[in-house]
């Protein structure tokens, strides 16, 4: 099965008050599509580092990095900026959504900056928030949803541009149990329809809903868990 994700052999260091931190040592995973991977961890166990070159927002110190067939290690500031846009679906903790823009806008903010919202473009966006159940909502402002509308509203925009797979950030970390329920319905919808799901989190619950569990300690990957049983959900 093809990758969607390829990490090899990548280490991760930051110069920090005169001293060298070795964010990740030498970490190898394989992301196949369709995949549902959950990156768990402690705080300083390497995992928001792995969340940044995933997601494309950093380089490694060596290693490469394949999303699809696509060497990102050494790619220019623009060409990661292009990548970042066109494959990879980013899902925040916080929406990260523009107050000042209805739903529909906020959806379709993806293929506005990379200049591609004609009307094929705003009929997809349309299409994506009927998938989250946001089709009646197009012209509410993010101030009258709640938060888990307002996370729907962010995996819509995440699957306009049809990635290489979606990766989230601590998705349920601002929603109450009710929501966070609500949100992992969708996201599992959304990989049985066969989109590959990376989430990054620090919540068990949100772990055990996916198809696999990456654990990371002191930058090395310590557990790579095949959770039976998750795929038919």
């Amino acid at each position: 099965m093809r990758a969607a994700v390829l990490i090899d052999n990548v280490t991760k260091q930051y110069a920090m008050d005169g001293e060298t931190v070795h964010a990740l040592r030498g970490v190898s995973l394989e992301v196949p599509c369709g995949d549902y991977v959950a990156i768990m961890g402690p705080s300083g166990s390497g995992k928001s580092t792995l969340l940044n070159l995933l997601g494309c927002l950093d380089r490694p110190t060596s290693g490469r990095i394949m999303l699809g067939e696509e060497d990102v290690t050494k790619a220019s500031d623009d060409q990661l900026s292009e990548i970042r846009a066109s494959h990879i679906g980013f899902i925040f903790q916080s929406f990260n959504l523009i107050a000042q823009l209805t739903v529909l806008e906020n959806i379709e903010v993806p293929l506005l900056y990379q200049g591609r919202l004609g009307n094929r473009g705003r009929h997809r966006c349309r299409e994506m928030a009927e998938m989250v159940g946001l089709g009646d909502r197009l012209k509410h402002r993010p101030t009258q949803l709640s938060g888990g509308q307002q996370q729907r509203v962010a995996i819509a925009r995440s699957l306009v541009n049809d990635p290489y797979f979606i990766l989230a950030d601590e998705p349920t970390g601002n929603l109450d149990s009710v929501t966070t329920e609500d949100i992992l319905q969708v996201l599992s919808q959304l990989n049985q329809s066969g989109k590959t799901v990376i989430v990054v989190t620090h919540e068990p619950d949100v772990g055990n809903r996916t198809k696999r569990i990456v654990r990371l300690r002191d930058g090395m990957i310590c557990a790579d868990e095949h959770l039976a049983g998750n795929g038919q959900r």
